[in-house]
């Protein structure tokens, strides 16, 4: 009996690690597509508006950074 629990408990141990590797590693993958794709995004805008300047790239970066940390406070609250 006492076999058993010490396996279970090894289990639940082993899961948990693996749980928690898999939701920090899907969060990392979340904050790494924000920040690409604003980033994407402002260089797309900067070639349609013709600055000579990279003025959307930087704002839109900028701005997906911040909204990747938001993301990221949000989930370690839960």
């Amino acid at each position: 009996m006492e076999d058993q629990e010490k396996e279970k408990n090894q289990k639940k141990a082993q899961n948990k690690g693996l749980s928690d590797y898999a939701r920090y590693t899907g969060l990392a993958v979340q904050m790494a597509v924000i920040i690409g794709l604003t980033t994407w995004g402002g260089i797309k805008l900067d070639q349609l508006a013709g600055f000579s300047g990279p003025v959307f790239t930087i704002i839109l970066s900028l701005l997906g950074v911040f909204a990747a940390i938001y993301a990221a406070i949000k989930d370690f609250i839960k």
